[in-house]
């Protein structure tokens, strides 16, 4: 969407409308991006590649006034449920990786050292490297670039 991402735009539809039931429809899987859907106000979260039938289904629990998740997005939540969340100066760190800065880089910006805290991100998301992290990062909607 040109104007707003898809979370800006359902955290404003329910601002204007709070009783609007949405279904997220979309490609991203991430475990991070689906708890922020539902945290915003989705009452489902689908992927795009939802068959005809699932998606009638899920309207009609929608519309019963439950929740639902793809399959894939409930494995998703599933598999990270137990990790160890990133503080938000590691996300600020992590998207700082991702747009290309190296730890001096880093270190020059936020006015610290910063090779602690690439080795506690790169434990948390169990990455082996900076760019491993940046597309774990990416792949699960800690971040967007």
């Amino acid at each position: 969407m040109p104007e707003m991402n898809g979370i800006n735009a359902l955290i404003a539809i329910r601002n204007e409308f709070p009783d609007a039931k949405v279904i997220v429809l979309t490609t991203y899987t991430g475990d991070v991006q689906i708890l922020r859907a539902l945290k915003a106000g989705a009452q489902a979260y689908l992927l795009k590649n939802t068959l005809h039938k699932e998606l009638l289904e899920t309207i009609r629990v929608v519309h019963a006034g439950k929740k639902t998740l793809s399959p894939e997005g409930s494995y998703q939540i599933a598999e990270h449920a137990t990790d160890d969340a990133l503080t938000p100066a590691e996300i600020l760190v992590l998207r700082l990786i991702a747009a290309g800065n190296a730890n001096k880089q880093i270190a020059d910006q936020l006015s610290e050292t910063v090779k602690s805290r690439v080795k506690c991100i790169l434990s948390k998301l169990g990455a082996n490297d900076r760019t491993h992290a940046a597309m774990i990062g990416l792949k699960r909607g800690i971040i967007e670039l």
